[in-house]
């Protein structure tokens, strides 16, 4: 339990450092920051959000200690000001919107992978130098090498262009209103396989590595070696003996692929016009739409923060030793 408050108390100063940056940074740059991101909208920004946009930066009335206190105040009561490009509605709005398609996607891409990449892992060490140990791992180190927009491309082209077996964007069908109904249902998940494929090629080649190295370099410890002298059959050692122990490095990686679901999916959706959180990034850097901007940042931070919590967490639950530190 110690071991839990201190990883807190670390997340939590962690996040106040980030939103510190994030304040202090428009004040290092040279002139009236939110004047130039003001005259930069042209006429996408009525003069009357003016206000709201210093506000959305800490530019308001007072020393700089009460700004800073205001701007943190903001932030953990959840105002992140208004946007620029889809003016007027607030940050919180638009990025709430584009979150749940991006947890949608990228949460079910991220799990799929772990657990396929994972089995895939223990299996391929297990049988270490067999041919399926070999078009495993080559396989994963290829998936792992090419960048995710080649990755995106290719599987574009090939499945969306020359085949023609799925759509080549949107999350759904235009044509239909959003409702919960089979039709709409089966529309988001036809629209979404491509995207889901080339996320999970993607992702699962670096889980696969991890968990084939960690057992690996287990099998010849010297429990495993007693648990085989035992009699035990050779499943209940590769998963409760070795996979178990190697699964710790690999919950590491998980947590950081957890972090970047937030930011890290911008190349596909913008590929395939995917109206998540990494779509909206994009839209907002061309737009110059700071307070966007700013505010997916706190987010891709907190998520980051909160899934390495969790992680430390798992960690207590598969390390006896750690719940007592």
């Amino acid at each position: 339990m110690a071991f839990l408050l201190r990883r807190l108390v670390f997340y939590m100063a962690a996040f106040i450092a980030a939103a510190t940056i994030n304040f202090f940074l428009p004040r290092l740059m040279p002139g009236d920051p939110v004047q130039i991101m003001f005259s930069s909208a042209g006429t996408e920004l009525p003069p009357e959000s003016l206000q709201a946009l210093k506000l959305t930066f800490g530019f308001v009335d007072g020393p700089l200690w009460q700004q800073y206190l205001t701007y943190l105040g903001s932030i953990f009561t959840g105002d992140l000001g208004r946007s620029i490009k889809y003016f007027p509605l607030p940050v919180t709005s638009v990025l709430g919107h584009a979150l749940v398609w991006t947890v949608g996607l990228m949460g079910t891409a991220t799990i799929v992978s772990f657990a396929l990449g994972t089995f895939l892992g223990i299996v391929a060490a297990w049988r270490r130098g067999s041919k399926f140990d070999v078009i495993v791992s080559v396989g994963a180190i290829f998936a792992t090498s090419v960048p995710a927009v080649v990755t995106s491309l290719i599987v574009l082209f090939i499945f969306g262009f020359t085949l023609g077996w799925f759509p080549n964007g949107y999350a759904a069908d235009p044509s239909l209103d959003p409702a919960f109904s089979l039709q709409y249902i089966g529309s988001l998940a036809y629209h979404g396989i491509l995207p889901m494929v080339t996320l999970c090629t993607v992702l699962i080649g670096g889980f696969t590595v991890t968990m084939r190295n960690n057992m690996i370099n287990l099998l010849g410890e010297d429990y495993i070696v007693m648990a085989r002298a035992k009699g035990l059959s050779d499943r209940h050692v590769m998963l409760w003996y070795a996979a178990r122990n190697a699964l710790l490095p690999t919950v590491s990686s998980l947590a950081i692929a957890i972090g970047t679901i937030l930011g890290g999916s911008l190349v596909t959706e913008v590929v395939y016009n995917y109206p998540g959180l990494g779509n909206i990034l994009y839209q907002a850097i061309l737009a110059r739409d700071y307070p966007v901007i700013q505010g997916q940042l706190l987010i891709m931070t907190a998520t980051m923060l909160i899934a390495n919590f969790i992680v430390d967490v798992s960690y207590v639950m598969l390390d006896p030793r750690l719940k007592g530190a």
